[in-house]
């Protein structure tokens, strides 16, 4: 259990912290359409097109979700000169977020995610299907170096870097390094969500896999919580960081700590999810800005936890505010107890 007023104390000290975002910027782009009739061509439905929607994706999201928090989002990555690299940045503008380390290159496309949303006005809108337009996954020198400098600009006053790495190659050896060298100058909390090369982050101060990724880097089937906690230990100790958050869907989360025990949390709020779309880098910017913050490891888990519970009730890539995250908290049965 959690005692509220620390928790609020804690929220309270998001305001004023700084957290620079190193990753793969990406648009999420939304097409709306009616369902129409089916097509006489093949068997599938037809959507009458009603609108189109683009929001922040992948470290975009991360850097959008800190932001909201209260907390400075300096994002540092890549973006194409490309009408979706121009729709991301003035998304950061009107964000209020500052773009000083994004670099816009036009030998390299801006990744979109394109989800075709079924479903009218009054119904619920379903995701019908996913088209990703991917660049090439090699960084273009130039931009490394770019990147690199970035890093280490935007290193004075930095309380913590969070890596969010999608698979595109924006944070390559050089870039992490450079991370972990500033970091370490800095004193700064290194927070790492790698979607598919999470052990080539190894000094991280904390990753944030989710429950099938701790079994594919275990190479053991989770069956139970005690394997669940032998897995973790063992990619705990193969990356070398402090902490291990293991995101678990509908079963909450587990914590482990390299010098400490497993702390398990059910999940927040209502089992009957709108939308994960993103909650990952909702976790993961909650748990840096805590830690950033002064939180312990599990207060700052118990804030991801809750800040993913409420975002995984919003439809499409979304974040969850300071305020939001405070209001949740005094309605957490468990906080509210202690």
């Amino acid at each position: 259990m959690m005692p509220v007023k620390r928790l609020h104390t804690l929220i309270s000290g998001f305001a004023g912290k700084k957290i620079v975002v190193v990753g793969d910027l990406i648009a999420d782009e939304y097409l709306y359409g009616k369902p129409a009739r089916i097509s006489r061509e093949a068997p599938v439905l037809i959507l009458r097109f009603t609108e189109r929607e683009v929001r922040l994706g992948g470290a975009a999201n991360a850097a959008h979700n800190v932001s909201a928090l209260g907390a400075t989002a300096l994002p540092v990555g890549v973006l194409g000169a490309d009408s979706a690299g121009d729709e991301v940045f003035k998304l950061f503008v009107e964000a209020g977020i500052g773009c000083e380390g994004v670099s816009r290159s036009a030998g390299r496309m801006t990744p979109v995610k394109t989800r075709i949303m079924a479903g009218g006005y009054q119904s619920t809108r379903q995701q019908v299907v996913r088209l990703d337009r991917e660049p090439d996954h090699t960084l273009p020198g130039d931009v490394e170096e770019r990147m690199i400098t970035s890093v280490k600009a935007a290193g004075s006053g930095v309380n913590a870097f969070l890596v969010s790495d999608y698979g595109y190659g924006s944070v390559t050896a050089r870039v992490f390094e450079a991370v972990l060298e500033t970091a370490r100058e800095r004193g700064a909390v290194v927070a790492v969500d790698s979607r598919y090369d999470l052990p080539r982050f190894k000094g991280a101060t904390a990753a944030t896999p989710n429950e099938p990724e701790v079994e594919a880097l275990a190479g053991a089937e989770l069956g139970d919580e005690r394997s669940l906690e032998k897995a973790g230990r063992v990619v705990l100790e193969r990356l070398e960081s402090r902490y291990l958050l293991i995101t678990r869907g509908s079963r909450g989360m587990a914590l482990l700590e390299r010098e400490g025990p497993v702390t398990f949390m059910p999940i927040h709020g209502s089992d009957q999810i709108a939308d994960v779309t993103g909650a990952g880098d909702t976790v993961i910017s909650t748990f840096t800005v805590a830690l950033a913050s002064g939180a312990g490891a599990v207060e700052a888990a118990w804030l991801a936890n809750v800040a993913g519970g409420v975002v995984v009730m919003k439809r499409g890539t979304a974040t969850v505010t300071r305020q939001e995250l405070s209001e949740s908290i005094g309605n957490d049965g468990a906080a509210a107890r202690s």
